[in-house]
């Protein structure tokens, strides 16, 4: 094996590593919200990985592509303010997430239609929903500042330093004081998980969980995920990657995978020299990250394990730090333009407000609202001009 490669191999399981912790604490409570019991969040967490791991492998050696697939952040965070009036509510909402994905493959005009959403609207609903997650560290500090002060300092001087490594550091530092202030006998955490699949039941509140989440989804990891790679100098086959991301949410829905998606932030470092110098050989590090998604999917079950056994608040608190710098640039795209501000703010504030109606999360009606003054607000615009 040529050093090339070698290098990018690693550079693959760093990518899969970064990813994989900077945000399993933010999918736990996904699912947690949405009514998974431990056996279901970790055959969830295990269904994601396997399929965000095969789904890596198969477009990079398929494209010979640093194409890097990832499960939905964003999404779990929607899931974790929304949640779901029921656990098969939930699994028919990702089934549909998948099939809107898909049908932004198949049919071009829903692609357009999605993409004709403002991205000050969607920016502003995902920071709506980001608020009461972030607001976590704040107060599990205020509760337990000698159990949460120690994450936080940890995360803020990575943050400085070493801005990759901070929420993984500091997920890393959560376990071990889980780890030593157990509330129960951790013997039994060491397991594997188990694919538990349930049957999806399908109502109006599951597609209204599934639009924003399909939606979130989209805007916030899909469209950035293109613009890395483009930046990068690589080109995504948009249609081949919406199939294959589509197809993997519904086969890992009834196991409990919300999304599967371009990856965003850790796609840089595939596409990047630090995998290969060789521009066309750095398709091997995302097909790395992708075997070692597939390995990572063993750790599902140790995860939800040492979660319920560990301190209330500790892997909140860890997932709003994880969540802080996504909510930063959320609102940075929501109020960037002056004439957008208005619907922006009302989106956001819907959204933040986590008050369902009809059955229907906020969410879906944070989109309502904001199109709706957005289209309000451009006719009295046009009355004024003509």
């Amino acid at each position: 094996m040529e050093h090339g490669d070698a290098q990018a191999i690693a550079v693959g399981g760093v990518t899969a590593l970064v990813g994989f912790t900077s945000s399993v604490a933010v999918v736990i409570a996904g699912l947690g919200a949405s009514g998974a019991t431990p056996a279901q969040a970790s055959s969830g967490i295990a269904a994601l990985c396997l399929t965000v791991g095969v789904g890596t492998m198969l477009l990079a050696w398929r494209h010979r592509t640093p194409l890097t697939l990832a499960w939905s952040t964003p999404g779990a965070a929607l899931l974790a303010t929304q949640g779901a009036p029921s656990w098969p509510e939930a699994v028919a909402a990702f089934a549909l997430t998948g099939v809107l994905i898909l049908a932004t493959g198949v049919w071009a005009r829903l692609g357009r239609l999605v993409a004709a959403i403002p991205v000050s609207l969607a920016q502003a609903m995902l920071a709506g929903v980001l608020v009461p997650l972030c607001l976590a560290p704040v107060m599990e500090l205020a509760a337990a500042p000698a159990v949460i002060a120690p994450v936080v300092i940890l995360w803020l001087v990575l943050q400085r330093w070493a801005p990759r490594w901070s929420t993984p550091a500091a997920f890393a530092l959560a376990l071990a004081i889980i780890v030593a202030l157990a509330r129960s006998d951790l013997t039994g955490a060491l397991t594997l998980p188990r694919l538990a699949l349930a049957s999806p039941s399908p109502t109006w509140a599951a597609v209204g969980l599934a639009v924003p989440l399909a939606v979130v989804t989209m805007a916030s990891q899909n469209v950035p995920g293109v613009a890395v790679l483009k930046g990068a100098g690589y080109r995504v086959p948009w249609r081949g990657t919406m199939l294959v991301t589509g197809a993997a949410t519904v086969a890992g829905a009834a196991a409990g995978g919300h999304a599967v998606n371009l990856a965003a932030i850790t796609a840089a470092l595939p596409a990047s020299p630090e995998a290969h110098s060789d521009p066309r050989r750095r398709w091997i590090a995302a097909a790395s990250a992708g075997a070692a998604y597939v390995l990572l999917a063993g750790a599902g079950a140790t995860l939800v394990a040492l979660a319920d056994a560990g301190p209330e608040g500790l892997l909140p608190a860890v997932a709003g730090l994880a969540l802080l710098p996504t909510l930063a640039s959320s609102l940075a795209g929501a109020f960037h333009e002056a004439a957008g501000r208005t619907p922006a703010a009302a989106t956001f504030a819907m959204a933040a407000s986590g008050v369902a109606i009809g059955g229907i999360g906020a969410a879906f009606w944070a989109l309502v609202v904001g199109l709706a003054t957005r289209w309000w607000l451009g006719r009295r615009r046009q009355g004024r001009e003509a």
